[in-house]
């Protein structure tokens, strides 16, 4: 088959033999081409050099027609049969040419280009079983034809032979180590299968042939960043800036990564970047004023989501973004002026009338508040998260009935609601119905088994009441790796040690605990705890002193300091 810059560079010469009378086919490398005699091959070489040249111009119907009078003179050539096939290959009728390459095939079946240029048509065709079967004879043929294995590897690749496919790349890579496509999909496919260092290796050896290689750096980048090697990310993405300065994705993905690792102004430094090289670009725009937001920044938060509505007046996550950022500077006017202005058919609706809610009730109007809500819900019953706000409402109101009948009726709803379920069993806790709570949380994690805060819910409950200790340990730890250094549910671990008299562990993850959120009573009371248990009176006074100032109607906690003093007088 003869590719098309071939006949480019060949058409000076077929000129020249045309007119010269001569009959002109391309030197046949083909060991299957028969040899041509007499004026049957003039003829079809006369029609041959008429077919390319209606290549050449893409009139493929002519280049077809013409090819097909060459083999009418020459009806034995595989040459000419192959380059007819590349013509329907080229004008897309992928069917006649693998009717034709099949017949080749009856006729020559060790014909090499012809198994390759067969498979190629079946890959197209995503026939990936007859890809992968042609490519496996060519192998057998030729083991040393690096584009059967290429391919092959490709074939397996498509239909997730992951294992396969590697060694298919493998077996390329022997035969030609500096191979740029093979080193390449080899490392993307050892990235897909997460074995994240051969991947990483096998990224660096494709730059190390074709240095500079943008999408190469860029999935090595990213390579990193689903490590959580952020500092090589980093680097990778820096370099990648230095060597293409206008490429604004790598500026932006920079920025991401710094604002993920909370380096603000290094974040704000990148996105002004971007902003310097396209200043409309909206999503540098709208990082930017998450990051003033971020470092109470606020007038230039508001100044920057103020001028984004007005050239995207119904981007709504801009409308929320900047009612968010006046409620932050305590403009509870304008942020609830805001708020409301987003319709119940967006995304940002549910999030926005809980924020309201939540200011409503700050400013002790709670009727307004639950007010507002019922209408929400009346707008958009299918959002959970309104329930189950209205009914924490409820039931600091005390109205457990009312907050149990609001939640059963967006679970008629949201039956596979999670939040709904967790709302519910918390709240049979508060109700002091222990079995009806554990059993909602066990709901919960039948939906998401991996749910952090069920897992603490039963882990904690049990501690407390001292019963089924291993399984609450196990329990809690798994949330604590879920979510790492989260205070309550250090507390809730600390509190298994102490009901396992496991008292010096207890002490530990508490204090680490109280460092972690050091106004919450209950964790302050947990630690005093202790130390009442380790006879550490003194330390114990300061945790309950404590604890009782952020907690000043705890009667229980009273008591304890009370027994404290007398056992001191004593």
């Amino acid at each position: 088959m003869i590719r098309l810059f071939f006949r480019k560079t060949s058409l000076f010469l077929m000129i020249i033999f045309m007119f010269s009378g001569c009959a002109f086919l391309p030197v046949r490398e083909d060991p299957l081409a028969p040899p041509v005699t007499a004026s049957s091959a003039a003829k079809a070489g006369f029609h041959y050099s008429i077919a390319i040249l209606h290549a050449l111009n893409e009139n493929m119907e002519e280049a077809i027609r013409e090819m097909e009078e060459a083999i009418g003179h020459d009806p034995t050539s595989p040459y000419l049969a192959k380059e007819l096939a590349s013509f329907y290959t080229e004008k897309g009728d992928a069917a006649k040419a693998m009717v034709i390459c099949q017949k080749i095939l009856q006729e020559h079946p060790d014909d090499i280009e012809t198994r390759l240029l067969l498979g190629g048509l079946y890959l197209n065709q995503k026939d990936y079983q007859g890809a992968t079967a042609e490519y496996r004879r060519v192998i057998v043929l030729d083991p040393k034809k690096t584009a059967a294995h290429f391919y092959l590897g490709s074939s397996l690749a498509e239909t997730k032979k992951l294992d396969e496919a590697v060694v298919a790349f493998q077996e390329l890579l022997k035969i030609d180590p500096e191979h740029f496509m093979g080193n390449y999909y080899l490392a993307r496919i050892l990235a897909e299968m997460k074995r994240y260092d051969e991947a990483e290796t096998g990224f660096k050896k494709t730059l190390s042939v074709r240095p500079q290689i943008e999408s190469v750096m860029i999935e090595l980048a990213v390579l990193y960043e689903r490590q959580k090697k952020i500092p090589q990310a980093l680097e990778v993405y820096r370099n990648f800036i230095n060597l293409f300065p206008t490429r604004l994705q790598a500026r932006i993905k920079l920025g991401e990564l710094y604002l993920q690792e909370q380096r603000y102004a290094e974040a704000e430094g990148t996105f002004e970047q971007v902003l310097a090289l396209d200043a409309k670009n909206r999503e540098a725009r709208i990082t930017l004023g998450l990051i003033y937001l971020e470092r109470g920044q606020h007038e230039k938060a508001i100044e920057k989501f103020s001028a984004l509505i007005q050239e995207y007046p119904t981007e709504y996550r801009l409308v929320y973004l900047l009612g968010t950022t006046y409620e932050e500077t305590k403009a509870d006017a304008k942020a609830l002026e805001t708020l409301r202005k987003i319709p119940a058919a967006e995304e940002q609706f549910s999030s926005a009338q809980i924020r309201v809610g939540m200011i409503l009730k700050k400013q002790q109007r709670t009727a307004e508040a639950v007010d507002s809500l019922l209408q929400a819900i009346r707008k958009k019953g299918d959002a959970p998260g309104l329930y189950a706000f209205l009914a924490s409402i409820y039931e600091d109101e005390k109205k457990y009935s009312a907050a149990e009948e609001l939640i059963q009726e967006g679970l008629r709803i949201n039956t596979g609601s999670v939040d709904l379920h967790f709302s519910l069993g918390v709240l049979f806790e508060k109700t002091d119905r222990f079995e009806q709570s554990i059993e909602a949380m066990k709901t919960v994690l039948k939906m998401e088994p991996d749910h952090a805060e069920a897992l603490n819910f039963i882990g904690y409950m049990y501690a407390d009441r001292g019963i089924h200790l291993e399984e609450a340990e196990r329990m809690i730890r798994k949330a604590l790796q879920m979510k790492p250094g989260n205070g309550y549910m250090i507390d809730s671990l600390g509190w298994v040690c102490f009901r396992t008299n496991r008292l010096e562990e207890a002490v530990r993850y508490l204090k680490e605990a109280v460092e972690a959120l050091p106004e919450d009573a209950a964790i302050l009371e947990h630690l005093g705890d202790v130390y009442v248990r380790t006879g550490q009176s003194g330390e114990a006074s300061t945790a309950y002193d404590k604890a009782i100032r952020f907690n000043p109607g705890n009667n229980l906690l009273k008591k304890k300091i009370d027994d404290l003093k007398r056992e001191k007088t004593r």
